[in-house]
């Protein structure tokens, strides 16, 4: 009943568990874990982010100051055509007019653009304009070979200024707008929108000069092609006429189907069609014929459509129906040889002949028909073939025409073009349009652009807290210290046995039996109790990473809830460096485990009563100078082996890890060992060093007994119970 009891504690303690697990977490984070992981490291936060916020005020302070001035420019869209389109038509395609206005914002970033502005503002030869841009120009004498010259600092000077310039300008074209924005930066305001103003003009300016020059050329390269294809166009059509003359073509003046206002005559293609197209007539009347004949040659006469439609026919096939219902009628009353019947049987016999005759006449009116479509069909074909021939030598002299003309009339249409083009550019050279124009002038700045101490500040609050949190996740990934549950399976691997709660008691042996502490040990027997297949183990290990961590009064206060149980334990402080259990005896006398180990005591030497049933004490006394030397000697197992004979478990209070080899050689004898961790120290990794030198004697590690808990103060799910933590039932007013 004992056992289902526990049983059914730990599952509810699962559930518990689980069920504020899911309710912590929120997103996959856990809300509890991350602030009890801020409160552990807010110093760090605030020095980190106070660190920030100073760097980020210092460098506001050491700033310079930078104004920047802003003029404003539009830009209509304009496509002129110098070849086609007599129209000076804008372009609609919005990926043209993308494209047009990226390309305005490239001449404004350009250098050529930066070299006019300086030119025209005399800037290279402004100190002041220097000291605004915060250069400083460097004496003659330092000057690189490049430089070199009586004018090498005049073309230093402009080259700086050019760089300046250009590097400090910012253009800017808002979505769905063509009013571009020139933005300068400088260390002073004047000049900011100095230098604005004076990139706005030259804009425009080198925008109108740009149509002249193309206005220039245009007219250049339209003049010189002009008269190249006015020289073309005569030559071409003088070829035309020759050839015309030669080869025997009349020309007609018109408009043709083509559209051409020229064409030529031939009496031979006119012939040519209307008998070919007689030609096609009498071949379908053939081919008609054919299949009628085709259909009815090889079927019977009373077979034809065209026969069985002849109204004789007609007649003789209703006569002989009649007198083959009289035949049918003297037969059922007379033999064959009968003269009615015999009389009645010639006049049908007298009518198929008349109707076979008829019927043959029909069937060959149908085959004549075919052969007269036959002869038609040939005879045209003839004639077709003699007039195919004359119009085919025709029309290889047309070819060479229709080539000849579609070079001319080729000739003329650009011809016709350029001039129309040419007269346009003569008429328009003088009214050039500028399609950018100024719409606001650079002002200058009342405050400056930069630094701003309120933006600064808050971009160094944010580094400084994303720098904050980057600490503190790479220092909790790097600290090993075991704080809460979770802690344990996540760092360690290990299962968790018990959780020992800090508590004001100085002796949790003599404490309560339903203090909180009490019942935290009270949990952890149980737990061990379970912790093998075989259950609670026999010779059972205490130790510790380090010193002052719990594991002497763990090591008692386990003993005794086992005594209590009804169990026969042996405690064995084998900590033989600094030994304590010696001190809860009074006159312990010296004797203790060093004695046995050296052969000069027995077992029932060292044997010191607890004053409680069932509880044994084998204190460390004396202290020997090399305690490692006797707990790796064979004489350490016998006298394990011995106590396991005669108690029902062992349990032995062991050393630190830390530096020593005596937990290591009596681990790797014991039944199981349990490893005590400080949930309120920072261990640095020394856990993890302690796990590994217990896996290297290969020691069978029973789980993790986290000591000096703090439930509010560990994050996690386990704060949700605070202090009250193994105290359900202890409200003795209810």
């Amino acid at each position: 009943m004992a056992s289902q009891a526990v049983q059914e504690h730990a599952i509810e303690e699962v559930e518990y568990g689980n069920f504020a697990e899911d309710d912590d977490a929120f997103f996959g984070f856990d809300l509890k874990n991350v602030v009890a992981l801020v409160r552990r490291n807010l110093v760090w936060i605030a020095l980190i982010v106070g660190l920030a916020l100073v760097a980020g005020l210092v460098m506001t302070l050491l700033t310079v100051p930078q104004y920047i001035a802003t003029s404003k420019v539009l830009v209509e869209i304009e496509s002129e055509q110098i070849i086609e389109g007599a129209d000076l038509t804008p372009s609609t395609n919005s990926w043209d007019i993308d494209r047009f206005l990226e390309t305005q914002l490239d001449i404004l970033r350009s250098r050529t653009l930066a070299e006019r502005v300086v030119v025209s503002g005399k800037f290279d030869q402004d100190d002041n304009f220097f000291n605004a841009m915060g250069a400083k120009l460097p004496a003659p004498e330092d000057l690189t070979a490049e430089y070199s010259g009586p004018d090498g600092m005049k073309k230093y000077r402009k080259e700086m200024a050019i760089y300046l310039v250009n590097s400090n300008i910012k253009a800017d074209l808002p979505g769905n707008s063509r009013v571009i924005s020139i933005n300068f930066s400088s260390n002073s305001p004047n000049y900011a929108a100095k230098v604005a103003n004076a990139y706005a003009q030259n804009f425009i300016d080198n925008n109108l000069n740009r149509k002249f020059e193309t206005s220039a050329y245009a007219r250049k390269f339209l003049s010189d092609q002009l008269e190249e294809a006015r020289a073309r166009l005569e030559t071409s059509e003088k070829d035309l006429n020759q050839f015309s003359r030669a080869a025997g073509l009349i020309r007609v003046s018109g408009q043709t189907a083509s559209g051409s206002g020229e064409s030529t005559l031939s009496v031979t293609n006119d012939a040519l069609v209307q008998l070919n197209n007689s030609a096609s007539l009498a071949t379908a009347q053939r081919v008609s014929a054919e299949d009628q004949w085709k259909t009815i040659s090889n079927e019977p006469v009373l077979s034809v459509p065209e026969v069985l439609a002849n109204p004789a026919i007609q007649t003789l096939i209703r006569q002989k129906a009649e007198l083959q219902g009289q035949l049918a009628v003297e037969k059922s009353r007379h033999l064959d040889g009968y003269p009615t019947v015999q009389s009645l049987q010639a006049q049908i016999a007298e009518l198929d002949a008349r109707i076979n005759s008829i019927g043959n006449s029909i069937k060959r009116s149908v085959y004549l028909e075919f052969e007269s479509a036959k002869e038609k069909e040939g005879s045209l074909a003839d004639q077709v073939q003699e007039l195919r021939s004359s119009a085919l030598s025709e029309q290889d002299r047309g070819v060479q025409y229709t080539v000849l003309k579609r070079v001319a009339d080729t000739n003329r249409s650009l011809y016709d073009t350029l001039l129309e083009r040419y007269n346009q550019l003569n008429a328009t050279a003088g009214a050039a349009s500028n399609n950018i124009s100024l719409v606001d002038s650079a002002e200058v700045p009342d405050s400056p652009s930069s630094p701003k101490l309120v933006l600064n500040l808050l971009m160094a609050l944010l580094i400084g807290m994303v720098l904050a949190g980057a600490f503190v996740v790479i220092r909790d990934y790097y600290d090993d210290t075991i704080r809460s549950p979770e802690d344990v399976e996540r760092k360690l691997g290990l299962p968790l046995l018990g959780l020992i709660p800090v508590s004001e008691d100085i002796d949790p042996d003599a404490a309560d039996p339903k203090s909180t502490i009490s019942e935290a040990y009270h949990s952890l027997v149980t737990s061990l109790t379970y912790s093998t297949s075989g259950g609670l183990p026999r010779t059972l290990a205490v130790t510790s990473a380090r010193e002052g961590e719990g594991k002497t009064t763990s090591a008692h206060s386990v003993a005794l809830d086992l005594a209590r149980m009804g169990k026969s334990v042996l405690l064995i402080d084998a900590d033989m460096r600094r030994p304590t259990l010696h001190r809860r005896i009074e006159n312990s006398g010296h004797r203790g485990l060093s004695d046995i180990l050296t052969g000069q005591a027995t077992m029932d030497e060292v044997l010191q009563p607890s004053g409680q049933d069932g509880l044994t004490y084998v204190t460390a006394l004396p202290i020997p100078p090399q305690p490692s030397i006797l707990l790796g000697g064979d004489r350490f197992k016998q006298v394990l082996a011995e106590a396991r004979s005669r108690f029902e478990v062992v349990v032995l209070d062991c050393p630190p890890m830390l530096g020593l080899s005596d937990t290591a050689s009596i681990a790797s004898n014991v039944d199981g060992v349990v490893i005590m961790i400080d949930a309120s120290e920072f261990h640095r990794g020394v856990v993890k060093s302690a796990l590994r030198r217990l896996a290297l004697v290969n020691a069978r590690v029973l789980g993790v007994v986290i000591t000096k808990f703090d439930p509010k103060s560990s994050g996690g799910n386990y704060s949700y119970y605070g202090y009250n933590y193994y105290q359900y039932g202890n409200d003795r007013s209810a």
